[in-house]
C-alpha cells in the first residue's frame, strides 16, 4: 500500500514539473502567411493565350511578315501603367515576363504551366487593365496598320480570351462572343485601340479609298446620353477616344489594305 502511494505522488510530481516546463516556455508570435499581395489581381488563363499563340501559328500566312506580341492597355483612368510586373503561376510552376516600355509581352510557352492551367497574373487589380494581341507587319508608317494583321489580331485575341468584358449593358459598344468566328462577321463590334486620341480612320486598297463612317469611331459613343453610366462596363472605359472597329468580315477589302490612322494632334 505504501508503495502504491509513492508511487501515485511521483507521477504527480513530475506532471507538475512537466506543466511548470510548459508554462515556462515563451510565447512565439503569431505569423498570418497570404498567398498574393494583390488579392483581386488582373489574370487570364494561360492556356487559352498559348491557344491564341497556336491559332496565329495556324493563320500566319495571313500576316507573313509579323510578329505576335500581347499588349496591355489602361481601363481606367487611376491606371498606374509605370512598372507593371507579370507572372505566371500555377499549383508547382512561376515565373515572371519581361514587359517592354509599350506595356507588350511576348508569352513562352511552357508545358508544366499549361498542364496545371496557370495564370498570367499582374500585379494591378481586375478590371484596371485591358488586354489585346499585337501583330504589326514590318516597314509600315508609325500611323499606318495593314487590315490582314487586324484581323488575325481579332481571331488570335478572341481564341486567346484577352477582352475583359464579352457582354456589358452598352450592347452596341461590346457586344463579342468568346470565339475567333465572330471576327468573320462583316462589322464585328471588336474595339481596336490606337495610340493616341483619333481624328478619323481612312481605308485605302488600291484606288479603293474610304473613310470610317463617325459611329466606327469612339465606340460608338457619339449621341449616347447614358454613356456616363454605362461605360465602366466597357473595357474601353478610358480609351474611347482612341478606339476604332473595321469591317473585318467585308471581303471586298483585301488583307492587305492599309488602314491610316489620322490623329486629333496631327497636321
Amino acid at each position: 500500500m505504501k508503495a502504491a502511494v509513492g508511487t501515485v505522488l511521483a507521477l504527480a510530481a513530475l506532471c507538475m514539473e512537466a506543466g511548470a516546463q510548459v508554462v515556462a516556455t515563451p510565447m512565439l508570435p503569431s505569423v498570418t502567411v497570404t498567398a498574393k499581395t494583390n488579392p483581386n489581381p488582373v489574370e487570364k488563363s494561360y492556356r487559352k493565350m498559348v491557344r491564341g499563340m497556336d491559332l496565329f501559328d495556324t493563320l500566319h500566312g495571313v500576316s507573313p511578315d509579323a510578329s505576335l506580341r500581347f499588349k496591355l492597355l489602361p481601363r481606367r483612368r487611376d491606371t498606374d501603367m509605370a512598372n507593371i510586373e507579370l507572372e505566371v503561376f500555377g499549383s508547382t510552376v512561376s515565373f515572371a515576363l519581361v514587359v517592354a516600355p509599350d506595356h507588350s509581352f511576348i508569352l513562352p510557352r511552357d508545358k508544366q504551366a499549361f498542364d496545371e492551367d496557370a495564370q498570367v497574373s499582374s500585379n494591378r487589380k481586375a478590371r484596371s487593365l485591358t488586354w489585346r494581341a499585337e501583330i504589326r507587319t514590318s516597314g509600315l508608317p508609325s500611323n499606318t496598320r495593314r487590315l490582314g494583321d487586324l484581323r488575325l489580331e481579332c481571331r488570335v485575341g478572341m481564341e486567346a480570351g484577352l477582352v475583359s468584358d464579352d457582354y456589358s449593358l452598352i450592347g452596341k459598344i461590346a457586344q463579342v462572343f468568346d470565339t475567333p468566328a465572330y471576327c468573320d462577321r462583316k462589322t464585328p463590334r471588336y474595339l481596336f485601340f490606337a495610340d493616341r486620341p483619333l481624328f478619323s480612320v481612312v481605308l485605302v486598297d488600291g484606288l479603293h479609298r474610304e473613310i470610317l463612317a463617325i459611329d466606327k469611331l469612339y465606340a460608338d459613343a457619339i449621341d449616347e446620353p447614358r454613356l456616363k453610366d454605362e461605360l465602366p462596363y466597357c473595357d474601353c472605359e478610358v480609351l474611347v477616344d482612341h478606339a476604332y472597329e473595321l469591317p473585318l468580315g467585308d471581303r471586298s477589302w483585301s488583307d492587305n489594305t492599309l488602314v491610316e490612322l489620322e490623329y486629333m494632334d496631327g497636321e
